[in-house]
């Protein structure tokens, strides 16, 4: 659900003190002086309150600790700037994978560089990419992941195949489970096949077992909903 009111975090009530308090941004990780807090004590500062979707996407994936993309993926979904669909997905998906990985390989210097350079990469994915160039940007966010982990390039070998090897597995297993274009379905889609594929091929696990039940329906109107292997856990369909 989007909290277009109240604490964005969680969508309870906030709370202003007589006296400040020095109160830690949930999203960048900064501490700044606020009398304003939501009575479960989230605190979002003017900058990321105010601020588009990509750079919220930037600064939590660089601060967080957590070692699960699809907690991070859902933590900024419900985030209002994060809308139902939107081109953003297409760096949310690289962002919460880096994020992620790098937590768990404990290289919070690599994290940062890798998801500037998504950011930009993810720019050059139009919105609308699934239908009018049959790729969905989802699918792309995997590769893009693989090909900063790898540091591939075009005249890469090893590297370049399996770039383009994971967002083949992705798009084919967001394909299968059909359309219309749902960019929450297909980003949780890709995120749990990019865990499968580091497991397959870099003998890495990140922890996306949890299929996630999604807290968007409500907001598609183009939702499967029973079709959907999110709206009730039914099975996922891969190729």
């Amino acid at each position: 659900m989007e909290h277009q009111r109240g604490c964005l975090i969680c969508g309870d009530k906030l709370i202003y003190l007589q006296n400040s308090e020095r109160l830690t941004c949930f999203y960048c990780n900064r501490a700044y002086d606020s009398n304003g807090k939501c009575v479960n004590g989230h605190y979002v500062c003017d900058r990321c309150h105010s601020s588009p979707a990509n750079e919220i996407i930037q600064q939590y994936c660089i601060t967080t600790k957590s070692e699960l993309p699809l907690e991070i993926a859902l933590t900024l979904m419900r985030n209002p700037r994060i809308k139902m669909h939107g081109p953003e997905h297409h760096f949310l998906v690289p962002a919460v994978l880096l994020a992620a990985y790098f937590n768990m390989m404990r290289d919070s210097e690599e994290k940062e560089r890798t998801i500037k350079k998504a950011r930009e990469r993810a720019d050059n994915i139009l919105g609308g990419f699934c239908g009018f160039y049959g790729n969905c940007g989802a699918a792309v966010g995997t590769g893009i992941f693989v090909s900063l982990i790898t540091k591939a390039t075009p005249l890469s070998k090893e590297e370049w195949r399996l770039s383009n090897l994971i967002t083949s597995k992705s798009l084919a297993t967001i394909a299968n489970n059909g359309g219309p274009r749902c960019c929450k379905r297909n980003s949780y889609l890709a995120i749990i096949e990019a865990g499968k594929f580091l497991k397959e091929h870099f003998g890495t696990k990140i922890e996306v077992e949890s299929q996630p039940r999604c807290e968007f329906s409500s907001l598609n109107k183009e939702c499967t909903r029973n079709n959907c292997p999110f709206f009730v856990g039914l099975v996922i369909v891969t190729k």
